[in-house]
Parts: structure tokens; C-alpha cells; sequence
């Protein structure tokens, strides 16, 4: 069974994102989707309804697949996470060169702990370039349409959290 980890904070889980699963799923058998904890961050979501949104998008995914997509919180190393779920393949999506420049960094840094376990690039379709879950906060803060951004459920709860 071809596993694959495609982690990310997904606070919240945006159009992007959904890309990069539908057609990571296309790629592995079991797609684990690695919600990092990452305090630091400090998440609009809480880890619960980061997973709960996640698990709620993914259902209809797997079905048009047949691909098994599981959520999966963590808050260890990358790499580690990656051996937990027995993932042999990590899944990063790209929007930007910013984007490929810490990525390329980030993939030195895991083959050196583990050259084992892959990482694999799919580059966001255009329309999905500039969605960033941090922009999608702060329109939804500043009281911005962002439903072209997310899904219904996520605009939803979205509304919610910022009145």
C-alpha cells in the first residue's frame, strides 16, 4: 500500500488545499492528512475543528478517488510524523517561488534525517495560486468575501468565528 503524508495546518482548509489532496490522492492507495498542532502559530481553529473541517471535505474526496483520506494531528518532527503513519512519500503543494525556496530547504533537511522517505511536489493550479490561508483570515477579519476561497462549510464557520 502506496502511503503518502500531506501536512499543513489548514487553518482553515482553503480551495488550495483541496486541490493539492484531490489530486495527491490520485497518487498514493492512503493519503494521511498531517494537521500540525504548531502552537507558535497561534490557529484561529482549534486543532478539533481543524480535523473536523478537514474530515468533512474529505469525505466526497475519497469517494471520487478511492483514495482512504485520514486526518491525522501531530505535533513531532515532519519526518517522524512521516515514519508514524508509515508514509513513504510526502506531498507539498507550491504556489510561489517563496514557496519553493523554504520547501527546498525543508527537504534537505528531511532527507538528512531520513533518505528514505520522499517528498513530492504538485503546484497549485493557477486559479489557486494566491489563496493562502493566512490572507483568507484576515479578509474574513476585515469583514471581506473570501466563498471563492473556501468551501460553504469553512465560509460558515469562518462568518462565525469573526461575527
Amino acid at each position: 500500500m502506496r502511503i503518502g503524508l500531506y501536512p499543513g495546518t489548514f487553518d482553515p482548509i482553503t480551495h488550495g488545499h483541496i486541490d493539492i489532496i484531490r489530486r495527491a490522492a490520485r497518487l498514493v492507495d492512503r493519503l494521511v492528512i498531517g494537521v500540525a498542532i504548531n502552537r507558535d502559530k497561534g490557529p484561529l481553529f482549534s486543532l478539533e475543528e481543524r480535523v473536523a473541517m478537514i474530515e468533512s471535505e474529505c469525505v466526497s474526496l475519497s469517494e471520487q478517488t478511492g483514495t482512504e483520506i485520514v486526518a491525522h494531528p501531530f505535533e513531532n518532527l515532519l519526518i517522524d510524523c512521516a515514519r508514524d503513519v508509515g508514509a513513504e512519500t510526502i506531498i507539498r503543494g507550491l504556489r510561489a517561488v517563496a514557496d519553493f525556496e523554504y520547501e527546498f530547504q525543508m527537504v534537505g533537511m528531511n532527507r538528512a534525517l531520513d533518505d528514505s522517505i520522499e517528498t513530492v511536489f504538485l503546484m497549485a493550479e493557477a486559479r489557486h495560486q494566491a489563496i493562502a490561508s493566512k490572507l483568507v483570515k484576515e479578509i474574513a477579519r476585515l469583514g471581506g468575501d473570501v466563498s471563492k476561497f473556501v468551501t460553504p462549510p469553512v465560509h460558515a464557520a469562518l462568518k462565525t468565528r469573526f461575527g
